[in-house]
């Protein structure tokens, strides 16, 4: 775990730099922390998977939310009708190849939190999808007003549609039910720890609630992602501190 707390603390560190970041260099800025926050989750990964599990489950969900990225920009489905601009670098089929580190990145610490609050994977697959698309109520109207992608038509939720948080939900349930497959694979193991994952989940909501409030004055958003994150990170907060106790009592 040595290299996920490094690299955790050098992302706490880039995003609370973020706002002292003159805006001529905001893209490159953001760029560099999606690719520092890819490395973070793929590291905690790693560390609680082992090599080959651990970069299955990132690389496969930056597959799978590529993909219908793909489906989404020319069909206009599951998100809505939307276009990416050229902010996020070189783009195939119109999404930038940056696009898959949103689902690989936060996908594990979504699933984690869900494990937390409900083992069974009947439960936990919708769980971990509800989980994923809680972050985009903070993510999605940040990108769109710094220009990253846009839906022509606007939408009601700070210029996003209902249709994309459904596209997130149902594309997620996809994703985690390929998730669950490899977690039952044979050979499979139980995570090492699953602390990182749930730090890093809590920390994206705080960190996104707080720069929301303090940093760009948003407080519809900061309402809602707080509301929609903190729905599923303050019982897996819960469960998680309970969990030593229990443990001791046996």
């Amino acid at each position: 775990m040595r290299a996920f707390r490094w690299l955790f603390a050098l992302l706490i560190a880039a995003q609370v730099g973020y706002s002292f970041v003159p805006e001529r260099r905001l893209t490159a800025a953001t760029r560099t922390i999606v690719g520092l926050m890819l490395a973070t989750s793929s590291a905690e990964a790693v560390a609680a998977r082992g090599a080959r599990r651990g970069v299955a489950a990132v690389t496969g969900a930056g597959a799978v939310g590529f993909g219908v990225e793909l489906v989404g920009v020319a069909t206009g489905r599951p998100f809505g009708h939307y276009v990416y601009s050229a902010k996020l670098g070189p783009r195939v089929g119109g999404v930038p190849l940056l696009a898959a580190a949103a689902w690989a990145m936060m996908a594990r610490p979504a699933w984690v939190v869900a494990g937390l609050l409900d083992r069974r994977c009947a439960v936990r697959v919708p769980l971990a999808a509800g989980a994923l698309t809680a972050w985009d109520v903070f993510l999605d109207p940040r990108m769109v007003r710094d220009g990253y992608w846009t839906w022509p038509q606007g939408g009601r939720y700070e210029g996003v549609p209902a249709s994309n948080f459904g596209g997130w939900l149902a594309t997620g349930l996809v994703l985690f039910t390929g998730l669950a497959a490899l977690e039952r694979a044979p050979g499979s193991e139980p995570d090492r720890t699953d602390d990182g994952a749930l730090a890093l989940y809590a920390w994206t909501w705080i960190g996104e609630t707080v720069a929301n409030v303090a940093v760009w004055r948003r407080p519809r958003v900061a309402a809602a992602g707080t509301v929609a994150m903190g729905a599923f990170a303050l019982p897996a907060l819960r469960c998680r501190a309970r969990a030593p106790r229990r443990a001791g009592r046996r």
